[in-house]
């Protein structure tokens, strides 16, 4: 490519690029984690939100007369409408011997295949934009309406070609007589060898790709693991290997990580570039990454061992990010302090919730506030724990006390064993379970800590807490006050403000106290009785609130927990546009908190395209948020420390906050979602409350049944760890098409 070369410094056998050029990122298809895979529109975005020197990646295809087209399959019908076009023309051929189904480009000419529209082939990702029509491109083509800083050929079956008489060497030559070729890869041995000789001396780079590591290269019949063995041969005709991500970080078969290899090094020690492939945001990651995509790419180029010298990826934006915002950062660099980052249940994504672990993960990975969720037991004990149902977040239902599931309407709808319905003594007993909210999608929690840690008092929290100097304050949250103090005599209020005190909050000024609540009565209760700071959570998506509603919420409290949804509305997971709610509720002095940032892509709208980071970002610097609550501390954390946040007018756009609503726009009309109708304001009449109830003066008994009742009793699944499957999940978008 010419523009410098990745310099690696050896020190005590660890690497680092310091000088020249960093990794490379490459889109593989464009941007086909949104896209159609190699369509105008995927090309176009990959240039957009990725770094200036993103390299596009082209899968070359044959038609019968010798065009080469860009297509990420060598079977059409994976990824077009062409068995709707063109009915009766499937076939079969042999593919490297094997007997495959479907449609070729080989038996259609350039001119046939311009009736032909591309179409997402992975079901995970929207098939929204499968009615613009996005039609087949040349490589040509590819090249000349983007002229990229890098353009990456990837030839994957040049036997199959050469069988029904086409050239791809033929096609690499005439072509690079065009436009420039940096790379030219291929997992067939001998056809890169070939084609060696004619590249000699040019800019182009021919890189030599490993499938599986089982997987049988064609002309040798060896596995691709033995032929990685022999690196010192491929060095003859190659300038670089790609390879699976696995081959360099491998993973269990419970998907959790094993030791790196030495494939890095080995490459690199033969001189040798070695490029990562398989990097998708909405594809299994081992559980080591928390569903953080940018984690899993900073392992692979800032792991203080080694880095490759690219990475390949359906969503370059992600790698765009890694590198240039989020690696290599010095120990001393002055962090921000905002956004608030504000603990949900502790690491609730990692750890059972409201248990010791998930607090001491959410500390040690740098969250400023943890939060305790108060319930009240039988016996009056106030703990932490994320709803009043026993059946959320315990095993409840595989012991006696099954049997004391209960209907409460105005608490909860359905069945629900109530904390209050056992002694602290009992709950105590209970193994806690890690909450799994996306389990429909078969995506699940760090299965191996599924029943981590043990469940804490209020009292037990507020001492954790304090011991940690990192910390700058607590969050604990009251729900449910008037029932139980009317209904089962518990004064939840006055526990936690006994608790606070005795832990000595009252008298210290080294960590805030907020309270939080979904009840304007608690809050006014709590400012009654104490100096601590009072949040108040609108638990309703809203579009605005009226100013005499923002002037009320002033009198009783200093900071407001609101959706992610009152600030970005969505339809069908597309971003509408932007609400007046952060800024509302502001221009009154009240800080503003957006709850709940979750890593996995199914929780985010398709203009974050499936990362954490994208969504993060948006809503701290497009929506101004104050504070994130999130179940993933580590992640938002990482993002408050990346090099790219207070550029102002130089933040690159990979580091820019979404446009609500620009992603829309590109859906064909046939192809939108209904409209829907716009969240309420929210007025007087929905925060207003009378005062809390005077605590009744109740019987209490101690008697608990102790036979078991199975868990279909009571209407519930019990879950159990599953093997991460794929479900279902951008960017500012400027006019691309």
């Amino acid at each position: 490519m010419g523009k410098g070369k990745i310099v690696f410094l050896e020190n005590e056998d660890r690497e680092y690029y310091v000088s020249g050029t960093a990794p490379l990122v490459i889109a593989r298809g464009g941007f086909s984690g949104l896209f159609p895979d190699s369509s105008k529109a995927a090309y176009n975005l990959a240039l957009l939100a990725s770094v200036p020197d993103v390299v596009l990646w082209c899968d070359v295809q044959l038609t019968k007369d010798s065009v080469g087209i860009c297509f990420p399959d060598l079977k059409l019908d994976n990824a077009s409408d062409i068995s709707s076009i063109y009915k009766n023309k499937e076939t079969t051929y042999l593919v490297n011997g094997v007997p495959v189904q479907g449609w070729f480009s080989v038996d259609f000419t350039l001119q046939e295949l311009s009736s032909v529209t591309l179409m997402q082939s992975i079901y995970s990702r929207t098939a929204k934009f499968d009615g613009n029509k996005f039609s087949i491109l040349t490589v040509q083509d590819v090249f000349t309406q983007t002229q990229p800083y890098g353009f990456w050929l990837n030839i994957q079956h040049d036997t199959f070609y050469m069988q029904h008489g086409l050239s791809m060497r033929d096609f690499l030559l005439n072509s690079s007589k065009k436009f420039v070729v940096d790379y030219i890869s291929s997992p067939e041995l001998t056809f890169l060898s070939s084609i060696a000789p004619r590249f000699k001396g040019t800019k182009t780079k021919l890189i030599f790709r490993f499938l599986g590591q089982d997987d049988i290269e064609p002309t040798t019949n060896q596995p691709y693991n033995s032929l990685l063995q022999n690196l010192t041969y491929i060095k003859t005709f190659a300038s670089g290997i790609l390879v699976p991500k696995a081959y360099i970080w491998p993973i269990d078969k419970n998907l959790y990580l094993q030791p790196s290899t030495s494939v890095v090094q080995d490459a690199h020690k033969q001189g040798l570039q070695i490029f990562a492939a398989d990097f998708s945001n909405d594809s299994p990651l081992s559980y080591n990454y928390s569903y953080d995509p940018v984690a899993e790419i900073m392992t692979f180029i800032d792991n203080g061992n080694f880095s490759v010298d690219g990475v390949l990826s359906d969503f370059p934006i992600t790698p765009s990010e890694a590198r240039d915002c989020f690696s290599h950062i010095g120990k001393n660099r002055t962090v921000p302090t905002t956004p608030l980052i504000i603990s949900y249940n502790g690491a609730s994504g990692d750890r059972p919730g409201c248990t010791d672990v998930a607090y001491m993960k959410a500390i040690s990975d740098g969250v400023d506030v943890i939060d305790c969720n108060v319930q009240m037991t039988k016996d009056g004990i106030p703990f932490c724990l994320g709803s009043i149902n026993l059946i959320t977040g315990t095993n409840v239902v595989q012991t006696k006390y099954s049997k004391l599931a209960t209907s409460i309407p105005e608490i909860i709808a359905g069945n629900a064993i109530f904390s209050f319905g056992l002694t602290w003594a009992q709950i105590q007993g209970l193994t806690p379970q890690i909450s799994n909210p996306f389990s429909q999608y078969r995506l699940y929690r760090n299965p191996a800590y599924r029943n981590d840690g043990k469940l804490i008092s209020l009292s037990e929290f507020l001492v954790l807490a304090k011991n940690k100097t990192s910390l700058s304050g607590v969050l604990i949250k009251i729900e449910h006050a008037a029932y139980l103090a009317e209904k089962k005599g518990l004064d939840v209020v006055g526990a936690v403000l006994s608790s606070l005190r005795d832990a000595g909050y009252d008298t210290q000024k080294t960590q805030k106290v907020m309270i939080e609540s979904t009840n304007s009565s608690v809050l006014v209760e709590i400012k009654e009785k104490s100096n601590y700071e009072r949040v108040y959570e609108v638990d309703e998506n809203i579009r605005d609130a009226l100013k005499s509603t923002v002037e009320d919420i002033k009198t009783f409290a200093t900071a407001v927990i609101v959706n992610k949804a009152s600030v970005y509305p969505d339809n069908q997971a597309f971003l509408i546009d932007a609400t007046n709610v952060v800024p509302r509720l502001q221009s009154f002095n009240l800080s503003v908190y957006a709850r709940l940032f979750s890593n996995e892509f199914v929780s985010q709208a398709w203009d974050f395209l499936s990362d954490a980071t994208v969504e993060i970002n948006s809503f701290v610097t497009g929506a101004g948020v104050d504070g994130i609550i999130t179940e993933f501390p580590r992640t938002s954390v990482l993002y408050r420390r990346n090099k790219c946040l207070g550029l102002g007018k130089n933040t690159p756009a990979y580091m820019s906050p979404v446009a609500p609503g620009n992603l829309t726009q590109v859906i064909s009309p046939q192809y939108l979602p209904p409209a829907k109708a716009p969240f309420p304001v929210l007025t007087e009449a929905d925060v207003d409350e009378p005062p809390l109830p005077a605590v009744a003066t109740v019987k209490r008994t101690t008697d608990v049944a102790s036979s078991p009742l199975l868990p279909q009793r009571l209407g519930c699944k019990v879950e159990e760890a599953h093997p991460y499957a794929e479900p279902t999940g951008w960017y500012k978008l400027i006019k691309i098409l």
